[in-house]
């Protein structure tokens, strides 16, 4: 059995996988270790499963899981992390921004004693300005608002031992934001940092809106700060409001002033009921989760299993 298994979640790759493979295989020659290579094809459209049996044909080390469809990258992920049954893991994306060369030292700070070995971006090129500042403004608001400690700038390229899988093995919630589980686990954690580099070939599958989705997600999966400031929220423009009629009711009694009308009405109205959506927006995103949870459906479905040989 080997003792380090490189899991590479990849969807619509084709075009980046053998140059990829190509450079990997490389890195695990040079490694003292029995290592393996599994492919988990999320559902591609492109030739990403074609150039992946190509790629097992050639490397007895490599093997492969096609999903039955497209599950979303965190269902992929978990279903490579699952069928590592022994040893520990390395998780890496096919698109070369992360480099393969960096393992050795993730293996080496293993071998040290840690069980979560991450990597963490000290610059993120071939990225705008505009994604550089979300992303960091994401995990900033992470520290902030999770109990969990989610490490900054640090994406899924990591290595995790054994133990590490076994206790990720037992976190089956069907919202899942892989890198908040990484770190909810715990044990012995360190950095390794290093420069990103830009994606070799193809196109990002996280646009804006993916980005946007799996921040909400990562929030409301480790934080219940959304719904404590909807609460606060609500407390403060109810205090506002019962003042501003004191003040009102006051006026009018003392001076026999007129009371405002439409005006003054209509922007009183509009701000509550914006705050009242707001917060019924915030209770239905968690009450979907459980909605979602509650059905206990399964996280993927493997049609082709291939094993490195």
């Amino acid at each position: 059995m080997p003792e380090l298994t490189v899991v590479v979640p990849a969807y619509n790759e084709a075009d980046v996988l053998e140059t990829f493979h190509h450079r990997l295989a490389a890195v695990l020659d040079t490694l003292p270790l029995r290592c393996a290579v599994l492919y988990v094809d999320d559902g591609s459209r492109d030739a990403s499963w074609p150039v992946i049996e190509t790629l097992l044909a050639r490397d007895p080390r490599a093997g492969a899981l096609r999903l039955s469809r497209n599950f979303g990258k965190e269902a992929a992920l978990t279903a490579g992390l699952d069928a590592v049954e022994e040893g520990a893991a390395v998780v890496i994306d096919a698109d070369l921004q992360d480099p393969p060369e960096l393992i050795p030292e993730l293996v080496a700070q293993w071998r040290a004693g840690h069980d979560v070995v991450y990597a963490t971006r000290r610059v993120r090129e071939g990225e705008s300005r505009f994604k550089r500042f979300t992303a960091a403004a994401f995990y900033r608001t992470m520290e902030r608002l999770s109990d969990t400690a989610v490490p900054r700038d640090t994406g899924d390229f990591r290595l995790l031992s054994r133990r590490a899988l076994d206790a990720l093995g037992q976190l089956r919630e069907r919202q899942r934001f892989m890198k908040g589980l990484f770190a909810w686990i715990g044990y012995r954690q360190v950095a390794v940092h290093y420069q990103r580099e830009p994606r070799q070939a193809g196109r990002t599958k996280w646009n804006y809106w993916r980005l946007t989705q799996l921040a909400i997600e990562g929030i409301t999966s480790f934080s219940n700060a959304p719904l404590r400031l909807a609460t606060w929220v609500g407390l403060g423009a109810a205090l506002l409001a019962f003042a501003y009629g004191l003040w009102v009711l006051g006026k009018a009694l003392l001076y026999g002033d007129p009371v405002r009308g439409y005006p003054t009405l209509m922007v009183v109205i509009l701000f509550l009921g914006g705050m009242q959506l707001l917060a019924l927006g915030v209770i239905g995103e968690y009450l979907g989760r459980n909605y979602a949870e509650s059905k206990q459906r399964p996280l993927y479905f493997v049609e082709e299993r291939r094993p490195p040989r």
